[in-house]
């Protein structure tokens, strides 16, 4: 995960529909919240404005084409899905819990620092309506209370410096010094599932399988010394060029590619 630098802006629809929407929400709520709280009543979100072309495709520009969880490049293979990062319509503090939990934040169904591009599989098969706080006390209910009071386990691409918390040992992710909310981030939405793992290891392999190559090289003991030091001076060419790719927050899987940059360079051997 790397930090999602959005437009101060929202698409234009947001700002119309969406506000309406909201107000519209809000006043419903206010005249029934009991309803709204058992489940009895719904709202009926509109997904042809979160959804819309503008605001998809601010997304994917923002987000250059990458899921805002596991990075991958969304748009190689799928429309790629709006996901609130607060759930609209209903939410689960744990995994296992049910019923769902209503309203859910519905007064930010259309609220662009709640939206996100993300893969199918992180969106509705993992994250879902889980949305744990760290002291579910503190959670807003309605329009009328401040999400900034909450807490969230979950790290927000918007906000939060993702790199603090998850770093990445070769394709396999982990939580940087024991930190609980890069731990539930990457339990919750699977960061390391098999499939996502061999993608990753896969891109790896080949982005730096000529550094691989010449790290063997240097490490066989078969050179002269001046073919060493011809090695090694290309070495820290290849890795220089890889340090400022990686930089590229349009990289894929750009928060794995900073990590084994600083590997490789740390088994430079010593002239």
């Amino acid at each position: 995960m790397i930090r999602i630098e959005k437009p101060d802006s929202p698409p234009e629809l947001l700002e119309t529909e969406g506000v309406d929407e909201r107000r519209s929400h809000s006043v419903s709520y206010v005249h029934d919240p009991e309803a709204y709280q058992s489940g009895e009543r719904t709202f009926d979100f509109d997904e042809s404005i979160y959804g819309h072309e503008s605001v998809k495709s601010a997304l994917i520009e923002a987000q250059h084409r990458k899921c805002s969880f596991c990075e991958s490049k969304v748009t190689h293979v799928t429309y790629g899905d709006v996901e609130h990062f607060r759930p609209k319509a209903g939410y689960r503090q744990h995994p296992d819990q049910k019923p769902l939990q209503r309203p859910g934040y519905y007064w930010l169904a259309y609220e662009w620092t709640n939206l996100f591009l993300c893969c199918p599989l992180c969106n509705r098969r993992h994250k879902r309506n889980l949305f744990p706080l760290r002291n579910p006390e503190d959670r807003a209910v309605s329009h009328r209370d401040e999400v900034d009071e909450e807490d969230p386990v979950f790290l927000n691409p918007g906000q939060d410096d993702s790199e603090e918390h998850i770093g990445f040992r070769g394709a396999i992710a982990y939580a940087k010094d024991g930190s609980t909310r890069g731990r539930r981030t990457i339990e919750a939405l699977r960061l390391n599932r098999d499939a996502l793992v061999e993608v990753r290891r896969d891109y790896l392999d080949s982005a730096f399988k000529e550094i691989r190559g010449l790290l063997r090289l240097l490490n066989s003991g078969n050179l002269t010394p001046e073919e060493e030091t011809s090695a090694l001076q290309l070495l820290r060419r290849l890795i220089e060029q890889k340090r400022q790719a990686a930089q590229r927050d349009d990289k894929q899987f750009a928060s794995m590619l900073r990590d084994a940059v600083e590997k490789f360079e740390a088994e430079i051997p010593e002239e």
